[in-house]
């Protein structure tokens, strides 16, 4: 058996594979972009053969850049962009419908039918989770009931649903594995966390048929085999997670208390809360951390959907800038009190807000604001994003972390960095590798194949490439969020 660790890191924007060593120290790497489509106002999709295809030329690129070959991966980890959602042919694999994304919010008006209803406290204490377009079970029900012939279709059980994982798992094992992991499950709106299962009565309620999930194992299980076809060998799939319990593992957050923020598409705060699921009084969600050996480990999530997507929009949407690097240089130029706000609600608000029908705006322009100025504060809504996940955790009755360790493709903005330690009060950590959720899954397939022991040999492979610590008076911190409250407020739809 070969000793490397195959990670699939199929991401919104992005399908990216990277070849690990043991030492947990990313040996090549591959990446492509997708397209991106836009039905309708709010409304978010992917072609699903775009997402298997880029997965499978990017997983047979890294292996080449490596320079091994395939029998030489002991393991593949999957993670994923987590409550994107699909539905295919059990007999032949093809999609029904386009993959609904999960910052697509076409089911906003369906969600506060059950909100009104009285639905959410029961579904909440179930899942852990809000009712909210953004996850699964509302995107499914809506495929069932406007693809012809889908409801009847998947009532005979001809049928399968699944997350990101569980369609890749699917088509590189040939059909043969209809699985996820406890991570993915907790997600869907239809797990119940407490009892590890799907739940009859939430699948009651969403009207969807048992017969479409997957069956559920831990993050580290045997998950199926790629067929030889695939990347020129059979490997096992020992490893699964949704991508940002994935980056807690590859962060180490092994400890309750400890804290990660994920900054790619979306920002994902997660915070370990041991092996009891703490309920959050300020519309946090409660989730699965990772499950080993049939042991749970919960935490406390909190989602913001844009983050690099706004650094995205700038490039693409109103080109204001030609290279997302260009941003840290024209921020440099500006400073932190350029005056200017942009809320970037383009789908929305997430936590802890939940508002499905808020649309983004950018206030304090002024005759001297420019390129910079609008640049500059698409970067600081992420720290400010960031900062009300820590006021709703810290307001949770969580003790405020002594560092955040972060990881994405946005951390290595040292300016970006150096805003968030200062608008947090929080020393702001960036790990050796920040590749961490693709690390993370490696480490889930490394332990399923033995090549690792336990969570603390993991730990040790973690290290800190550089600190940033606040240099900003509480007084100046304070007023620059002050202000961003403020913007938010005007851009609700309860405004």
């Amino acid at each position: 058996m070969g000793h490397y660790l195959l990670a699939i890191d199929q991401g919104t924007t992005s399908s990216r594979a990277i070849v690990f060593s043991p030492q947990g120290l990313p040996v090549a790497r591959a990446q492509q972009e997708f397209k991106q489509y836009f039905p309708q106002d709010g409304w978010v999709e992917h072609d699903g053969e775009d997402i298997w295809l880029t997965t499978l030329k990017v997983c047979r690129e890294a292996i080449a850049s490596a320079g091994i070959a395939a029998s030489d991966v002991a393991a593949i980890g999957i993670t994923n962009q987590r409550e994107t959602t699909v539905v295919w042919d059990a007999a032949n694999g093809k999609l029904i419908h386009p993959a609904i994304v999960w910052q697509d919010r076409r089911t906003a008006d369906y969600c506060a039918e059950l909100k009104a209803a009285g639905h959410e406290a029961a579904v909440s204490d179930k899942t852990g989770l809000l009712i909210d377009p953004y996850f699964s079970a509302t995107k499914l029900r809506w495929i069932l009931n406007n693809v012809p012939g889908a409801r009847t279709r998947a009532e005979q059980g001809e049928l399968r649903f699944g997350t990101i994982d569980s369609f890749l798992l699917w088509r590189l094992t040939g059909g043969k594995s209809h699985k996820t992991d406890a991570t993915n499950a907790s997600r869907t709106l239809l797990f119940n966390i407490h009892q590890q299962c799907w739940d009859e009565d939430l699948l009651k309620l969403f009207e969807i048929p048992a017969s479409l999930l997957p069956q559920v194992e831990d993050c580290a299980a045997d998950f199926g085999v790629c067929q030889a076809d695939m990347l020129g060998a059979e490997i096992p799939v020992l490893g699964m997670a949704g991508d940002q319990q994935a980056a807690l593992l590859g962060q180490a957050c092994f400890a309750p208390g400890m804290v990660k923020s994920t900054y790619g598409t979306g920002c994902f705060m997660v915070m370990n809360t041991g092996a009891e699921p703490i309920r959050s009084q300020n519309r946090l969600l409660t989730t699965v951390g990772y499950r080993l050996n049939g042991q749970v480990t919960y935490a406390v999530e909190g989602s913001i959907f844009v983050a690099g997507a706004a650094v995205q929009w700038l490039r693409d949407g109103i080109q204001l800038i030609s290279h997302a690097r260009d941003t840290e240089a024209l921020a440099e130029a500006t400073g932190e009190g350029c005056g200017v706000y942009l809320v970037p609600a383009f789908t929305g608000l997430g936590a802890p807000y939940w508002d499905p029908k808020a649309r983004g705006a950018i206030f304090g322009l002024t005759r001297d604001t420019g390129i910079k100025e609008i640049v500059t504060a698409g970067l600081q809504s992420v720290c400010y994003q960031t900062r009300d996940l820590l006021e709703a955790m810290n307001a949770d009755g969580g003790t405020a972390p002594s560092a955040l360790r972060v990881d994405g493709g946005m951390v290595e903005n040292n300016w970006v960095m150096q805003f968030l330690t200062d608008i947090l009060g929080v020393t702001v950590q960036r790990p050796t590798v920040t590749e961490t959720t693709a690390l993370g899954v490696a480490y889930l397939a490394g332990l399923q194949a033995g090549i690792y022991q336990s969570l603390e040999q993991i730990s040790t492979q973690w290290h800190c490439q550089r600190s940033f610590t606040p240099q900003l008076a509480d007084s100046r911190r304070d007023t620059l969020y002050a202000g961003w409250q403020d913007a938010v407020r005007r851009v609700r739809s309860d405004h």
